[in-house]
């Protein structure tokens, strides 16, 4: 009987692998919390801090380069998270890590 229980509980768990095969990746909504240290509530139901999340590029401030009317310069993007943000993140397949992809909604 317990060969049996063994080779049912290998059943169905290569279908539960498998189901989740077929979904690579997860999409999540998020508010910050905190930006420093950063920290983003998710779904209510879990905190992930700054080891958890990377971020893209679209919600950090960063340089990038512009051309103007003197030729091109190079801007700084003030696009960094901010309290309240609510924002959507991808995560990975049997991971623990979480994509910022960005900020939902307009400007508050």
């Amino acid at each position: 009987m317990s060969d049996v229980s063994e080779f049912v509980r290998t059943v169905k768990k290569a279908a539960v692998e498998a189901v989740e095969a077929l979904k690579p990746v997860n999409l999540y909504f998020g508010e910050v919390i905190s930006v420093s240290p950063l920290q983003i509530n998710v779904e209510q139901k879990m905190l992930l801090n700054t080891a958890q999340l990377v971020l893209s590029e679209r919600v950090t401030r960063h340089r990038t380069a512009a051309e103007g009317a003197a030729g091109r310069e190079e801007i700084v993007v003030c696009s960094a998270l901010a309290e309240g943000d609510k924002v959507i993140l991808a995560r990975q397949q049997e991971g623990q890590k979480f994509f910022v992809l960005d900020r939902i909604g307009g400007i508050g």
